[in-house]
C-alpha cells in the first residue's frame, strides 16, 4: 500500500506521537469492562448514578477522546497539511494532563471526591485548552478539503462540550450552584457525542474509508453540507433547549437524526461499490458500526416523538450502547486496524528501504487472525450490552465479551508496536 495523492506524509509527525494514545486508550475501556462486572445490574438504575457518569467518560473521554486525539495529531499534518507546531511536546502535554485528568473524573465519581472533581477540572481543562489551541491554531492554515473543514466543525464542537463539561464538573467540586443541571447535561452530551465524535468521525471517513476500503468518494453535495448542517443543526437544539422553545426540539432532533441515517446510508453504499470485493476487518467493522448508526438514528428518532419511550429508563442506556459502543467504538476499532499498521509501515520504510532488511507488509505488521479474534468478541459484545439494557442480568456476559475484545484490541496493538521496534533494532 502506497499513500494516495492527496496526502502530505513529509510533515507526518515522530510515530510515538499518535502511539502513545493508540497505546493507552483501550486500558479505559478495559476499566469501563471492570466496572460493569464490579456493579452489576445496578449500573443500570439510573443513568445519573456515579458509577454511570464514571463509565459513560471512560469510554468517551477516555477510550474515543485518546484515539481520536491521538489521530488527529497525525492526520492534521498528513490529510491537512497543517502540522501542529511542537507536536512532540505539545502531545506529551495533552497527553498527560488528559491521562491524569480522566483518571481523576472517575475517581471522583466513584469516590464521591470534590477534591479529586477540582483535581479532574483542572487538569482536563488544561489537557483540552492545549489540544484546541495547538489545533484551532493548526486548522488555521489547513488546505480546503472537506476532510479539513469537518475536522474545524468537530473541534468547534469540542470546545462548546469542554465549556459545558467543566461548567457541570464545577458543581461536583464546589457548591450545587447550577439549577438547569439536566438541561447542561443534556447539551453537554449532545455536542460531545453528536458533535465532537460524530463530526470527527464522518470527516475522517471522507478520506480513509476510499482511501483504506477502495471505494468510490463520499458525493460532493454530500461532502460540502453534511457536517457543517449538523453543526448547524446543533447549535438551533441548544438555543430551542437554552430558550424555552422545547416543543420544537423533536423537529430539530429529527433532522439531526435524518443527518446522520443519510451519512450511514451513503456509507454502505460506497462499500458495496468497493473495487475490492474480499471483505476485510475494517469493512466489517465500518458495516457494524452504520448498521449501530442506523438503529440508534431510528431509537433517536422515535424517543423524539414517542414521550413514553424517550422518558423511560431503559432508552438512554440503549441509546448510548448503539452510539458510543455500536457506532463509535466500531468506526474507531476499525480504523485503528488501517491506521496502525499503515504507520509502522511507512515509518519502517523510511528507515529500511536501501538497508538490505526485508520490510514486513500489513499482515506480517498485524496479521488478520488476530484482528478478526478479537472483531468477533466486539461484534458478540455489542449484541449483548444492547439486551442487558433490557435484561439486566446479561450484563455479566457482556462485560466479559467485551472486556476481553477491549484486551485483545490493546493487544493488538502492542503486537503491532512490537513489529515495529524488532525491525528498528535491525537497522539501528
Amino acid at each position: 500500500m502506497t499513500p494516495q495523492s492527496g496526502l502530505s506524509f513529509d510533515q507526518a509527525p515522530p510515530i510515538l506521537v499518535p502511539f502513545r494514545f493508540f497505546l493507552t486508550a483501550p486500558l479505559f475501556a478495559v476499566m469501563a469492562a471492570v466496572m460493569l462486572l464490579w456493579y452489576g445490574p445496578t449500573l443500570l438504575d439510573s443513568r445519573w448514578l456515579p458509577p454511570a457518569l464514571a463509565l459513560t467518560h471512560l469510554m468517551t473521554l477516555g477510550f474515543l477522546g485518546l484515539v481520536m486525539i491521538g489521530a488527529m495529531f497525525q492526520m492534521l499534518p498528513v490529510v491537512a497539511g497543517a502540522p501542529v507546531s511542537r507536536p512532540v511536546e505539545v502531545s506529551l502535554a495533552v497527553y498527560g494532563f488528559l491521562l491524569a485528568g480522566v483518571t481523576a473524573l472517575a475517581g471522583g465519581f466513584l469516590l464521591a471526591s470534590p477534591g479529586l472533581m477540582k483535581l479532574a477540572l483542572g487538569l482536563l481543562g488544561c489537557g483540552f485548552a492545549v489540544f484546541v489551541a495547538a489545533a484551532g491554531n493548526s486548522l488555521k492554515h489547513a488546505a480546503v478539503s472537506a476532510t479539513a473543514g469537518s475536522m474545524r466543525f468537530a473541534v468547534i464542537a469540542l470546545t462548546i462540550t469542554v465549556v459545558l463539561g467543566l461548567t457541570l464538573l464545577s458543581n461536583y467540586g464546589w457548591i450545587w450552584w447550577l439549577t438547569n443541571r439536566i438541561q447542561l447535561t443534556t447539551l453537554h452530551l449532545s455536542w460531545g457525542l453528536l458533535g465532537w465524535v460524530g463530526l470527527l468521525i464522518i470527516g475522517v471517513s471522507y478520506q480513509v474509508i476510499p482511501m483504506f476500503l477502495l471505494t468510490p468518494p463520499y458525493p460532493k453535495r454530500l461532502t460540502r453540507w453534511l457536517t457543517g448542517g449538523l453543526l448547524g443543526m446543533l447549535v438551533v437544539w441548544s438555543l430551542v433547549m437554552g430558550g424555552g422553545m422545547e416543543t420544537l426540539a423533536p423537529i430539530v432532533g429529527a433532522l439531526i437524526a435524518v443527518g446522520f441515517a443519510l451519512y450511514a446510508v451513503t456509507t454502505l453504499r460506497l462499500q458495496r461499490q468497493r473495487r475490492r470485493k474480499l471483505s476485510d476487518v475494517t469493512l466489517l467493522f465500518w458495516r457494524a458500526a452504520m448498521t449501530a448508526l442506523l438503529l440508534a438514528a431510528s431509537l433517536w428518532l422515535i424517543g423524539q416523538f414517542v414521550p413514553a419511550l424517550g422518558n423511560g429508563q431503559t432508552y438512554p442506556f440503549l441509546l448510548g450502547v448503539l452510539f458510543i459502543a455500536g457506532f463509535a467504538v466500531s468506526a474507531v476499532n476499525g480504523m485503528l486496524y488501517k491506521i496502525v499498521p499503515f504507520l509502522i509501515w511507512f515509518h519502517l520504510q523510511g528507515r529500511m528501504v536501501g538497508t538490505g532488511f526485508k520490510l514486513p507488509n500489513m499482515k506480517e505488521i498485524l496479521p488478520e487472525k488476530k484482528m478478526r479474534r478479537q472483531m468477533w468478541l466486539h461484534f458478540a459484545a455489542i449484541p449483548l450490552l444492547s439486551m442487558a439494557t433490557l435484561l439486566p442480568s446479561l450484563i455479566y456476559p457482556a462485560a466479559l465479551a467485551f472486556g476481553a475484545s477491549m484486551l485483545l484490541l490493546e493487544a493488538n496493538i502492542m503486537y503491532a508496536y512490537g513489529v515495529y521496534r524488532r525491525n528498528l533494532k535491525l537497522v539501528s
